[in-house]
C-alpha cells in the first residue's frame, strides 16, 4: 500500500453526522456609540427561534 499523508485521509469524519449550521451575527451599540458584534452558531432549524429571542432581549 502506498504512503498516504495525514492531510489526504478522508475517513476522519466517518462517525460524525453532518448538521446544517447557521451563524447569527448580532450588532450591539454601546453608550459611546461604538458597535460590538456577537456571533453564535445554531442549528439551521432553530434560526427563527434564536432571532426572535434576540429581539426580545433588546
Amino acid at each position: 500500500m502506498a504512503k498516504v499523508s495525514k492531510n489526504q485521509r478522508t475517513d476522519r469524519v466517518r462517525g460524525d453526522s453532518s448538521r446544517d449550521m447557521a451563524r447569527i451575527v448580532m450588532a450591539e451599540k454601546n453608550g459611546k456609540g461604538h458597535y460590538s458584534f456577537r456571533e453564535k452558531m445554531v442549528d439551521a432549524s432553530d434560526v427563527q427561534d434564536e432571532l426572535e429571542a434576540a429581539k426580545e432581549r433588546r
